[in-house]
């Protein structure tokens, strides 16, 4: 009978904890559940798109594929980020909401490591104070005695939305000529 609580305990831990790929931009370290990531790959050969959003750096040939990437510091509202040895490219599926889930690579400006961490040690989103937009941050983990911002992935990449900025982009420009 025994046997059977620790195993039953055992699984509400596993429940409780997931795995978190973390990384820093600028000072701030930031997480994403790893289920949705698919690969970390050296920045290096990638190709500009000329009319997209400046949070779109370009995108890169990933075995035969094409693969946007996303600066994610500029997506935030912040300025590009500057290119290091250390920047890497974190490739993830991101969800659509009418089509198949799509890569994409998010730029960073190092990969710190990957944690374990409990349901119990993230707190809800701040409703405001935050850097970014609160619809982005699916809450904030307590790592060490810091705070790390759990991002919600699907949001802060929406391809919908990313398309609409990218669509006025080309206007925007147009307008700005006349």
């Amino acid at each position: 009978m025994g046997a059977i609580a620790t195993t039953r305990q055992a699984a509400i831990a596993v429940e409780e904890e997931a795995q978190y790929l973390t990384f820093m931009l600028g000072t701030e370290m930031f997480a994403i559940g790893i289920l949705c990531i698919k690969e970390i790959i050296e920045y290096g050969n990638l190709t500009v798109v000329p009319m997209m959003p400046t949070f779109v750096r370009g995108v890169i040939n990933l075995r035969g594929a094409v693969v946007p990437v996303v600066d994610l510091s500029a997506r935030f509202g912040r300025q590009n980020s500057a290119i290091t040895r250390r920047s890497c490219v974190v490739i993830i599926e991101a969800n659509t909401e009418d089509g198949p889930a799509q890569d994409i690579g998010l730029l960073v400006d190092t990969v710190s490591a990957v944690l374990e961490i409990p349901a119990s040690q993230i707190e809800p989103p701040p409703s405001f104070g935050a850097k970014i937009r609160a619809d982005f941050i699916s809450g904030m983990a307590k790592v060490d005695g810091k705070f790390v911002i759990v991002l919600e992935v699907d949001r802060v990449l929406s391809i919908d939305e990313m398309s609409q900025l990218a669509q006025a982009s080309p206007a925007a420009l147009e307008a700005e000529s006349q």
